[in-house]
């Protein structure tokens, strides 16, 4: 620790950090815009002066930049000298020289950082006088507004998308009064992480141009944590909304998990939750088939018990789905008679992936601990496509090892133009196995290609090279066997080595290497680190409760007379062949489904009770990580739709209603049922919690229009609405200070209106939220245990001519259920295809473009064919979970042929 004295008191900082980061961190007030906690200080804006003095004797002082000062021992600094002031309301002045002065049409008004520096440093007149300097805006694509005569030039836009999230396609043109940032032409930025700059941005130049669709005023904004619902990394968000429909999705600061950044899957595919899609009044049809609306939810429920009256039913769960809801459907229709919602390959590598996680001695790290690890292998998995958050922390681990030699010279972690000066464009040890190209190879040290067999022969072959008590792995190319000894020495040469792996190729051998590896580094280095990506927001939920695979609904589910099939949230035409699903269906047993979307399930159910969606619910995920989080309802939906555990509850009979009457009780009970569910009660406060006696507000201090937004139906004010379940209200009334981490809702504090205002929340600048970060870590490795290798290790590929190992090609914008019924992150998706090495696309006598038939499981589909130079000969890939391609079971070996042939 460091002693400093600011305006005359003196306090304790961390020492090795930069003054406007100590002065922050101490909640002191100081204007900055080129600074970012998360991108290190360049010094550009000029904005954080102080006074620095070179002793108490010292009255003279001289004016430095907070944001390039260190922090040392015995500092003294002003931050209220007049002079410091002086020098920042002239830096201000001079950097609103050309702005428009636009505030009550910017999409940023009253969420501007701009606007609360600029009331700071006193600047509240204009003084320039003459013409403006004046930009022409691009159109940047679905998701981000482009308005560059905002522009104060602080250069944050392109220090994030270049040189943090390796964009190319973004950067500053011109000089001096006329730097203009943006693309070379117009189009779509072709970033995943695009979004990051509607927040890094300290102006109104880059806006969400999802939320400017149906625009409402910040402050006008109902909003409540929330939990990502678009893949397993379990990213915090803050939902907002407005007259009954969800407006927008902000990032929540968890310094474990996302940190200050979201994937732009996670901010912009929200918008399905106000689709036409969506299932929102109770349908059940006559035996005849006609379908009605039921007169009530009371009569829905009325029948609903009828069908479970005496009779066995069984229950369909979801991976998508809250740990509440399935543990309530599990009830309901009894342990033995509920099934996991995912065929059995699937669920097999989900209860591979929890058994490798608990039962061996590699930890998973957090996001924030892989941004700290100095050497990857990446194994079977194109992680930018199937755990986007996780790849952007991958691309700051591959510059651990540089930076590393250059704080050797003396340099500051902080002080970021001068560490990207020294490293330039090195990367560390870095290396990629896969089954085609990835969007990781760009900084990839090596990378190389096969069928995920040989993927997974690599894979065990480095875990051998590290320790020969590991499985050998016989018949290795010269090729596999020189690149394994360098990735071990990689790996092994590091502090914090990591392996990453995941589901994508759908191969439990691919799980077993990686996992063979990890263990193989932990047996000399106790930090190394194994990550699983798994598919979907509660897919390690689902792993660690104890349905059964979904194919053996079949047996079970009986013929005519017997018990209702009850679908939770789950379309089983994604999961499985339409011709089984079909026999399923149609099977002369009642159907009952409980979902959001209008899916092809849902066509065929003969009651239909339409859910919440994530804004619309209260719940626990657990992700990926092992990390059980709690997301809360944002707003109360109209018309029939209620919770799906509600319906669930509400269908059980009078005993069973006694003993589960409240979310928090059906928490507890899960927790209670599966021992790898304890604790998840604890990550965050139940209904019951109050602060000083009172709930915490949903809407902002600023909220405006409550007795307004019904007028067009009563003009008396309507008593709002109570909410039982969470420590929330659902107005403005409430708690008028800080929340705990789990609690809170928006970024605001006096005098900071933008998420800016988030060092306001947390213990240190970047560090944890006050009070520690949300959510509870459901698996950690016991100490010292050793678990058996794996030895299954698969023979070489062997291609045979005519048929193709078919594996999935992952994408981030079209690939996952719910975020490609949002129109801007659909706009983004490919068209469905069949991806094959040129020379096998040669082979067949076919040219880019031309469809070909492609026979997998008895069922036949024509694809136009792409080539793709790092396929493997003997694999071809088809896009995951594109409309015509659900429900195939890969990987599997198919069939391909020419159009018109046999």
């Amino acid at each position: 620790m460091a002693k400093i004295n600011i305006d005359g008191k003196n306090y304790e900082v961390d020492e090795g950090q930069n003054l406007l980061h100590a002065v922050l961190s101490l909640g002191l007030d100081l204007p900055y815009f080129c600074w970012h906690p998360a991108l290190g200080s360049v010094g550009a804006c000029r904005q954080c002066a102080v006074k620095q003095f070179k002793d108490e004797d010292d009255t003279q002082g001289r004016i430095v930049m907070a944001c390039m000062t260190p922090v040392k021992d015995g500092v003294r600094i002003s931050v209220e000298d007049p002079e410091a002031r002086d020098f920042r309301a002239g830096i201000i002045d001079s950097l609103m020289t050309n702005h428009p002065h636009d505030c009550p049409v910017c999409d940023e008004g009253g969420e501007c950082h701009l606007q609360d520096m600029t009331v700071m440093s006193g600047h509240n007149y204009r003084t320039y006088r003459f013409n403006k300097r004046t930009f022409r805006n691009q159109d940047l694509g679905p998701f981000i507004n482009h308005e560059m005569n905002r522009c104060i030039t602080c250069y944050r836009c392109v220090r994030f998308y270049r040189e943090y999230a390796d964009g190319k396609d973004l950067n500053a043109f011109a000089s001096k009064n006329h730097v203009y940032f943006g693309r070379h032409e117009d189009g779509a930025l072709e970033n995943e992480f695009s979004g990051n700059l509607v927040e890094v941005c300290p102006t109104g130049v880059f806006t969400d141009k999802t939320l400017k669709k149906h625009y409402s005023r910040k402050w006008d904004l109902t909003s409540a944590p929330s939990v990502c619902a678009h893949c397993a990394l379990g990213c915090n968000t803050l939902a907002g909304e407005r007259y009954g429909s969800l407006r927008r999705i902000l990032n929540r600061y968890n310094g474990e998990v996302n940190g200050y950044f979201l994937c732009d899957r996670g901010r912009f595919g929200y918008e399905f939750v106000n689709s036409d899609k969506r299932v929102r009044a109770i349908v059940h049809k006559s035996k005849g088939g006609v379908e009605s609306e039921a007169a009530t939810r009371e009569a829905a429920l009325e029948r609903l018990q009828a069908l479970l009256a005496g009779k066995n039913a069984v229950g369909i769960g979801s991976p998508r789905a809250s740990i509440e809801s399935n543990f309530m459907l599990r009830i309901l229709v009894g342990k033995d008679r509920f099934y996991a919602g995912v065929p059995a390959a699937e669920l097999g590598l989900l209860h591979k992936a929890a058994s490798i996680l608990r039962n061996g001695p590699a930890r998973t790290p957090s996001l924030r601990e892989v941004e700290q690890c100095d050497a990857v292998l990446v194994l079977g998995e194109d992680v930018t496509n199937t755990a986007p958050r996780l790849a952007l922390s991958l691309r700051q681990a591959s510059r651990v090892a540089p930076r590393r030699k250059a704080a050797k010279l003396g340099l500051a972690s902080w002080d970021d133009a001068a560490m990207r000066g020294a490293t330039q464009d090195e990367r560390g040890p870095f290396y990629v196995a896969a089954a085609g190209a990835t969007k990781l190879d760009d900084i990839a040290t090596k990378a190389y290609r096969g069928a995920p067999d040989e993927v997974a022969r690599l894979g065990f072959a480095v875990a051998h090279a590290l320790n020969h008590a590991a499985p050998e792995v016989k018949n290795l190319t010269t090729e596999q066997a020189d690149l394994a000894s360098e990735i071990a020495a990689a790996l092994k040469g590091a502090k914090k080595p990591l392996v990453v792996t995941g589901t994508g190729l759908g191969s439990e051998a691919v799980l077993e290497a990686a996992a063979n590896t990890a263990w193989a580094l932990c047996g000399d280095n106790p930090e190394a680190g194994l990550v699983v990506t798994l598919p979907e927001a509660d897919s390690m939920g689902v792993a660690l409760m104890d349905g059964k695979p979904l194919e053996e609904v079949f047996d079970a589910a009986g013929g005519e007379g017997s018990g209702p099939v009850i679908i939770l949230e789950n379309d089983l035409y994604r999961r499985l062949d339409a011709k089984r699903v079909d026999a399923l269906l149609g099977g002369g047993r009642p159907v009952v489904v409980l979902d959001q979307l209008l899916h092809e399930t849902a066509l065929k159910a003969d009651l239909l009770l339409p859910s919440g969606a994530f804004a619309e619910c209260d719940g626990t995920l657990v992700s990926s990580e092992g990390r059980a989080q709690r997301f809360f309802q944002v707003y109360e939906p109209g018309g029939d739709i209620r919770q799906p555990w509600e319906w669930l509850r509400d269908a059980l009979d009078v005993a069973e209603r006694k003993k589960i009457k409240s979310l928090d009780d059906i928490t507890a009970a899960a927790a209670e049922a599966f021992p790898a569910l304890k604790g998840m009660e604890n990550a965050a406060p139940g209904a019951a919690f109050r602060l000083e006696k009172m709930k915490v507000p949903r809407a902002s201090k600023r909220f405006s229009g409550r007795t307004a937004m019904l007028a067009n139906i009563h003009v008396s004010e309507p008593k709002p609405a109570d909410d039982p379940e969470t420590p929330f209200s659902r107005t403005m009334e409430g708690f008028p200070n800080q929340p705990p981490a789990a609690l809170t809702a928006r970024f605001w504090a006096p005098g900071w209106n933008s998420v800016q205002s988030l060092n306001k929340f947390q213990e240190e600048v970047a560090g944890p939220m006050r009070g520690g970060d949300p959510g509870v870590r459901l698996i950690e490795p016991r100490a010292g245990k050793r678990a058996a290798w794996f030895d299954n290790i698969p023979g070489g590929f062997k291609r045979e001519e005519g048929r193709y190992f078919i594996v999935r090609a992952h994408h981030i914008f079209g690939s996952e259920e719910l975020s490609s019924l949002s129109p801007a992150v659909a706009s983004r998706a490919p068209s469905p295809y069949v991806a094959l090495n040129p020379d096998d696309l040669a082979s067949l006598g076919a040219k880019d473009g031309e469809d070909l038939n492609v026979k997998l499981n008895g069922a036949g589909i024509r694809l136009p064919a792409r080539p793709h130079p790092a396929l493997p000969r003997g694999v071809a890939a088809l896009p995951a979970g594109l409309s015509g391609l659900t429900g195939m079971q890969l990987p599997a070996p198919g069939g391909i042929d020419k159009v018109g042939e046999s």
